[in-house]
Protein backbone atom coordinates (compact mmCIF):
# COMPACT_ATOMS: atom_id res chain seq x y z
CA UNK A 1 0.00 0.00 0.00
CA UNK A 2 1.29 3.19 -1.32
CA UNK A 3 0.88 6.48 1.06
CA UNK A 4 0.06 9.64 -0.36
CA UNK A 5 2.16 12.77 -0.06
CA UNK A 6 -1.29 14.15 1.87
CA UNK A 7 -1.18 11.51 3.67
CA UNK A 8 2.62 11.43 4.83
CA UNK A 9 2.45 14.76 5.33
CA UNK A 10 0.42 14.21 8.84
CA UNK A 11 2.30 11.81 10.07
CA UNK A 12 5.22 12.29 12.18
CA UNK A 13 7.89 9.52 10.93
CA UNK A 14 11.44 9.31 11.54
CA UNK A 15 11.59 12.17 14.84
CA UNK A 16 14.99 11.75 16.71
CA UNK A 17 13.19 11.85 20.57
CA UNK A 18 16.18 14.63 21.20
CA UNK A 19 13.61 16.90 18.90
CA UNK A 20 10.99 16.28 21.16
CA UNK A 21 10.52 19.10 24.29
CA UNK A 22 11.46 17.40 27.74
CA UNK A 23 9.23 18.57 30.27
CA UNK A 24 8.60 18.27 34.11
CA UNK A 25 5.48 19.77 34.52
CA UNK A 26 3.01 17.86 36.60
CA UNK A 27 -0.53 17.76 36.54
CA UNK A 28 -0.53 17.29 40.44
CA UNK A 29 -1.91 19.51 43.17
CA UNK A 30 0.25 20.94 45.86
CA UNK A 31 1.26 19.81 48.38
CA UNK A 32 2.17 16.86 45.75
CA UNK A 33 3.67 18.53 42.99
CA UNK A 34 7.01 19.25 43.82
CA UNK A 35 8.08 15.43 44.79
CA UNK A 36 6.77 14.58 40.83
CA UNK A 37 8.94 17.45 39.13
CA UNK A 38 12.47 15.31 39.22
CA UNK A 39 11.58 13.29 36.07
CA UNK A 40 10.98 14.75 32.60
CA UNK A 41 8.91 13.64 29.92
CA UNK A 42 8.93 13.54 26.44
CA UNK A 43 5.37 13.11 24.63
CA UNK A 44 6.59 10.62 21.77
CA UNK A 45 2.64 9.75 21.08
CA UNK A 46 1.43 13.13 21.03
CA UNK A 47 4.22 14.08 18.88
CA UNK A 48 3.48 11.71 16.49
CA UNK A 49 -0.98 12.96 16.98
CA UNK A 50 -1.24 9.67 18.56
CA UNK A 51 -4.57 9.76 19.80
CA UNK A 52 -5.61 6.31 20.89
CA UNK A 53 -2.66 5.59 23.33
CA UNK A 54 0.08 7.53 24.76
CA UNK A 55 4.11 6.80 24.51
CA UNK A 56 6.37 8.88 26.86
CA UNK A 57 10.09 8.80 27.33
CA UNK A 58 10.62 9.50 30.70
CA UNK A 59 13.96 10.43 32.55
CA UNK A 60 13.51 10.11 36.32
CA UNK A 61 17.12 11.91 37.82
CA UNK A 62 18.51 10.50 41.09
CA UNK A 63 16.32 10.61 44.13
CA UNK A 64 13.07 11.09 41.29
CA UNK A 65 10.14 9.11 41.34
CA UNK A 66 7.97 8.71 38.52
CA UNK A 67 4.83 9.57 40.17
CA UNK A 68 3.04 8.52 43.64
CA UNK A 69 1.94 5.14 43.50
CA UNK A 70 -1.16 5.14 41.73
CA UNK A 71 -3.52 2.65 40.31
CA UNK A 72 -6.16 3.06 36.95
CA UNK A 73 -9.57 1.69 36.73
CA UNK A 74 -9.66 1.98 33.00
CA UNK A 75 -6.49 2.45 31.34
CA UNK A 76 -3.70 -0.21 30.44
CA UNK A 77 -0.16 1.05 31.53
CA UNK A 78 3.81 -0.68 30.07
CA UNK A 79 6.92 0.45 30.99
CA UNK A 80 10.20 -0.85 29.83
CA UNK A 81 13.67 -0.15 31.07
CA UNK A 82 15.83 1.69 28.66
CA UNK A 83 18.56 2.91 30.49
CA UNK A 84 19.60 2.39 34.21
CA UNK A 85 18.54 0.70 37.34
CA UNK A 86 14.89 1.43 39.29
CA UNK A 87 13.02 0.42 42.26
CA UNK A 88 9.78 -0.53 41.09
CA UNK A 89 7.02 -0.38 44.29
CA UNK A 90 4.03 -2.10 43.93
CA UNK A 91 1.48 -2.97 46.72
CA UNK A 92 3.58 -6.08 46.82
CA UNK A 93 7.11 -4.59 47.77
CA UNK A 94 9.74 -3.39 45.99
CA UNK A 95 11.65 -4.98 43.17
CA UNK A 96 14.62 -4.06 41.35
CA UNK A 97 14.48 -3.77 37.65
CA UNK A 98 17.66 -3.08 35.26
CA UNK A 99 17.97 -2.05 31.04
CA UNK A 100 15.72 -4.79 29.25
CA UNK A 101 13.19 -5.27 31.84
CA UNK A 102 9.55 -4.38 31.62
CA UNK A 103 6.05 -3.99 34.09
CA UNK A 104 2.86 -4.40 32.59
CA UNK A 105 -0.61 -2.76 34.73
CA UNK A 106 -3.81 -4.03 33.09
CA UNK A 107 -6.98 -1.67 34.00
CA UNK A 108 -8.54 -2.47 36.76
CA UNK A 109 -5.96 -4.61 38.50
CA UNK A 110 -5.42 -2.22 41.69
CA UNK A 111 -1.85 -2.85 42.06
CA UNK A 112 -0.81 1.35 42.75
CA UNK A 113 2.77 1.25 41.41
CA UNK A 114 5.52 4.24 40.92
CA UNK A 115 9.36 3.67 39.98
CA UNK A 116 12.05 5.63 42.16
CA UNK A 117 15.74 5.79 41.04
CA UNK A 118 17.92 5.47 44.24
CA UNK A 119 20.77 5.21 42.01
CA UNK A 120 23.16 7.89 40.86
CA UNK A 121 22.80 8.00 37.25
CA UNK A 122 19.54 8.76 35.54
CA UNK A 123 16.75 6.18 34.61
CA UNK A 124 15.03 6.26 31.42
CA UNK A 125 11.76 4.33 30.77
CA UNK A 126 9.49 3.90 27.70
CA UNK A 127 6.33 4.54 29.22
CA UNK A 128 3.14 3.48 26.82
CA UNK A 129 -0.54 3.70 27.67
CA UNK A 130 -4.00 3.78 26.53
CA UNK A 131 -6.59 6.98 26.78
CA UNK A 132 -9.86 5.19 27.78
CA UNK A 133 -12.68 7.57 28.20
CA UNK A 134 -14.01 8.21 32.11
CA UNK A 135 -10.61 6.72 34.09
CA UNK A 136 -9.94 7.32 37.66
CA UNK A 137 -6.69 6.93 38.95
CA UNK A 138 -6.51 6.02 42.99
CA UNK A 139 -3.45 7.14 45.09
CA UNK A 140 -2.74 4.97 48.30
CA UNK A 141 -0.29 6.53 49.47
CA UNK A 142 -1.51 10.52 49.40
CA UNK A 143 -4.49 12.41 49.74
CA UNK A 144 -5.39 12.78 45.93
CA UNK A 145 -7.46 11.29 42.82
CA UNK A 146 -8.02 11.90 39.69
CA UNK A 147 -11.06 11.58 37.09
CA UNK A 148 -10.61 11.79 32.96
CA UNK A 149 -12.86 14.38 31.50
CA UNK A 150 -15.00 14.58 28.57
CA UNK A 151 -12.31 17.06 27.82
CA UNK A 152 -9.49 14.88 28.16
CA UNK A 153 -7.81 16.01 31.02
CA UNK A 154 -7.47 14.95 34.74
CA UNK A 155 -9.25 16.47 37.17
CA UNK A 156 -7.73 15.95 40.52
CA UNK A 157 -9.10 16.16 44.17
CA UNK A 158 -8.55 15.77 47.24
CA UNK A 159 -10.21 15.61 50.67
CA UNK A 160 -9.72 18.61 51.48
CA UNK A 161 -11.30 19.96 48.00
CA UNK A 162 -8.65 20.84 45.79
CA UNK A 163 -9.19 20.80 42.39
CA UNK A 164 -6.89 20.70 39.46
CA UNK A 165 -7.72 20.73 35.67
CA UNK A 166 -4.70 18.72 34.01
CA UNK A 167 -3.59 17.81 30.25
CA UNK A 168 -3.10 14.26 30.72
Amino acid sequence: MRISNAEQASCNAGVRFGDVPETNFTSCPEPHRALNQNRFNRRLGDHAGLQNFGVILTRIVPGGQSSYRHSHSRQDEFIFVLKGEVMLETNGGSQRLTMGMCAGFPAGCGDAHRFVNKSADDVLLLVVGDRTAEDEIAYPDVDMHAKLGSNGRYQFTTKREIRCDADR
